[in-house]
């Protein structure tokens, strides 16, 4: 079994910046695509940004420019650059992965527990 842990999470006036890290630990094979949603209250999860092992990126439309995402698989990790940000932006954020444990097993999709992101106007 995989996990995830999220971190980066806090308070920030708009117009400001933060940064996001998720860390895979425990038994892991190999890691493919790894990506952040939010949840806003009320509202559906929804993507956020994704990127494949081979680094190829996707960003939901409204995050475009202002988000970064970056993996180092040297770290397990992945990362979310939040720039520009919006009370629109206030929700809470997952990391997922999609984590292979083992060599002759399937991969199946992780969730990190949540970081709260409030953008204050």
């Amino acid at each position: 079994q995989a996990q995830l842990v999220e971190s980066g999470g806090g308070l920030v006036q708009a117009g400001g910046s933060l940064r996001l890290s998720c860390a895979a630990s425990g038994i892991i094979f190999s890691i493919n695509a790894m990506g952040w949603y939010r949840q806003a209250p009320g509202k559906q999860r929804e993507l956020v940004a994704a990127i494949t092992s081979g680094g190829s990126t996707n960003y939901a439309d409204s995050m475009a420019g202002r988000f970064t995402i970056s993996r180092d698989d040297a770290k397990n990790t992945v990362y979310l650059q939040m720039s520009s940000l919006k009370p629109e932006d206030t929700a809470v954020y997952y990391c997922n992965a999609r984590i292979r444990s083992s060599s002759w097993m399937g991969e199946r999709d992780y969730w990190g527990q949540g970081t709260q992101v409030t953008v204050s106007s």
